[in-house]
């Protein structure tokens, strides 16, 4: 038994000196070396339709191996490796720091496969095309972030994908790789600068709150002004109409008066009137609850008298009231 390779038996295609089934080999897998056949043997090695079968003869490069069956004539020939047809993805992470140095994880996704038509070079000439990728990713990510600001790091995932895509395109198609796609799928500040960010968001916006409650405030105050002004213009206005129709009834009443009354002025209208609103005073005076007045006395006059005629005349008023 060898290791790949099916079982001698008779259930298993073997080769022997005779070669008993030589029509179940295709014609470019047939060995014609009887002597080497019969050292080694023939097995069957299957390709997945996703992949790509190198095979070499000796350790020298010797055909591609399509997708199906094929026979493989062990130890001189083997399949060295299987390339995959598949797009695959490599993240990639990265730590850097802004121009306002503010340290960063990136997390950079690239989308690559193989061309077909390049298959060997895919395979012989790189190592590990993975590190290859991580490396030229560093170097762009790492030249482009630092000339950033945090906010502007944000901002701008797609120019550094792009930037991703367009060096690692310009590098792996010489190795025969396709880049399909690069994609900034996190950014990632420290969580202190992250709690620091949400702060001075929240201490934003509760400016903004404070601004616009003042101003409706003002608003508030401003309309109440104006409407209070309005109010006391129009009272005004109304107390001056009062007034002149006061004054057009007095004129009215003194004409009358002094023409029915013989040997009346003016005067003496006007002190009548005057003594009428006097009492008028001293009658709603009277009405307050807790009313307490006190008439001052006129000059030439004694305290004491001037004290007791003041509550004799209050006195005489609560009396004609009640």
């Amino acid at each position: 038994k060898q290791p790949g390779c099916a079982r001698r038996t008779s259930s298993v295609l073997k080769v022997t000196r005779r070669r008993t089934l030589p029509t179940l080999l295709r014609p470019e897998s047939r060995i014609t070396d009887k002597m080497a056949c019969s050292r080694g043997c023939c097995c069957f090695q299957c390709v997945t339709t996703s992949e790509i079968g190198v095979v070499e003869k000796c350790g020298k490069y010797n055909r591609f191996a399509s997708a199906g069956p094929h026979i493989i004539c062990w130890p001189v020939e083997t399949i060295a490796g299987r390339v995959s047809r598949r797009i695959q993805q490599l993240d990639v992470a990265c730590e850097t720091k802004t121009s306002d140095n503010v340290f960063l994880n990136v997390v950079i996704s690239v989308q690559y496969k193989v061309k077909e038509e390049h298959v060997f070079e895919a395979f012989y000439v790189l190592n590990d095309p993975s590190e290859q990728i991580k490396s030229y990713v560093y170097d762009v990510v790492r030249s482009t972030l630092p000339l950033l600001t945090l906010d502007k790091a944000f901002e701008s995932k797609e120019m550094v994908a792009q930037s991703v895509k367009k060096e690692l395109s310009g590098v792996m198609s010489e190795y025969g790789f396709v880049i399909h796609n690069a994609l900034v799928t996190d950014i990632s500040p420290d969580s202190r600068v992250k709690t620091a960010m949400n702060e001075i968001n929240a201490s934003k916006r509760l400016k903004e709150a404070a601004f616009e409650k003042a101003e409706g405030e003002k608003i508030l105050l401003v309309k109440s002004a104006e409407a209070e002004a309005e109010s006391k213009y129009l009272s005004g206005v109304g107390v001056a109409r009062q007034r002149k129709a006061i004054v057009d009834g007095l004129r009215n009443s003194i004409s009358k008066f002094a023409g029915n009354v013989k040997g009346s002025t003016p005067k003496d209208v006007i002190d009548l009137l005057l003594l009428t609103q006097y009492f008028d005073m001293l009658k709603d005076v009277g009405q307050q609850n807790g009313t307490r007045a006190v008439f001052l006395p006129q000059k030439g006059q004694s305290q004491i008298g001037s004290v007791r005629d003041g509550l004799l005349q209050a006195t005489a008023g609560a009396r004609s009231i009640s």
